[in-house]
């Protein structure tokens, strides 16, 4: 089934012949919502088949994709994440093919169900804490503060940060004011886990008030907890200050460190 509010049906995009046979016999639908330039679709209706997602991108976009499929390897059997179906690659375009995992957003959860929204927030605390118990000893993936600042002056510097889509707090602000910004919130203590990287109440798939999968997970690596707890609290603002308050009395936290804060969200305005 199509959903009408983040995509719009098209006809199938070509392909490597290799991965041909996984696409045939799907309705096809571009998701209209995702900001991280790659081209995304749902595949759906084939009887008997699961429905699938299929991201494609070039250049700088088709390494993102391909290094969100060593981590999906790596996350499987750790944490609910789509199971890989197909990657192809070339040495400018990549592929990848993943199943859905069945669950509607958690933005579209809390979004429709109102008296559901504590639980819901509560569920989004204990997938944190399981996605942070993960031994970060583990772990071959880097994503911390210090990695992601160097990432964010090569995309001042090449002109890549969209100043227009900066969170209302920094409106009207430049890129070079937003990283001026950062540079008094450092150095500050790291507390490391196994982080997802763009924690978004889009990035987690909800059912029966229970988180049941996490997407998206090309920046997923050791960083400060924050880094997750951060874009999930600022997410959470929509839904008012009390949901905001839960997240982190649900995830552990009595008082939220808000230099932390200001500074891992001021950061993600540069991706």
């Amino acid at each position: 089934m199509i959903d009408s509010d983040r995509e719009e049906p098209c006809a199938a995009p070509a392909v490597p012949a290799g991965m041909a046979p996984d696409v045939a016999g799907y309705a096809w639908a571009r998701d209209t919502i995702g900001e991280a330039g790659a081209a995304v679709y749902r595949l759906s209706g084939k009887p008997g088949a699961p429905d699938l997602y299929l991201k494609h991108g070039r250049d700088a976009v088709a390494d993102a994709i391909a290094e969100e499929m060593a981590r999906l390897r790596w996350l499987a059997g750790r944490l609910p994440v789509p199971r890989l179906v197909r990657f192809d690659c070339t040495a400018d375009e990549a592929w990848l093919l993943t199943t859905a995992i069945t669950g509607r957003t958690a933005y579209q959860v809390l979004a429709s169900d109102p008296a559901g929204r504590p639980a819901v927030v509560d569920a989004l605390a204990v997938f944190l804490r399981r996605l942070h118990a993960i031994p970060v000893a583990a772990c071959p993936f880097i994503g911390d503060h210090v990695h992601r600042l160097a990432i964010a002056r090569a995309r001042i510097d090449a002109g890549l940060v969209d100043a227009g889509d900066f969170d209302e707090e920094r409106a009207g602000w430049t890129a070079e004011q937003v990283w001026e910004g950062l540079q008094g919130l450092v150095p500050f203590a790291a507390d490391p886990v196994v982080a997802h990287g763009d924690c978004s109440l889009d990035n987690l798939i909800v059912e029966r008030h229970a988180v049941v999968g996490s997407i998206d997970v090309g920046r997923a690596g050791v960083a400060d907890r924050y880094q997750d707890l951060a874009i999930l609290w600022n997410c959470l603002d929509e839904f008012g200050p009390a949901m905001q308050r839960r997240l982190f009395r649900a995830y552990g936290i009595a008082t939220p460190d808000e230099r932390k804060l200001r500074f891992h969200l001021m950061l993600d305005e540069l991706f």
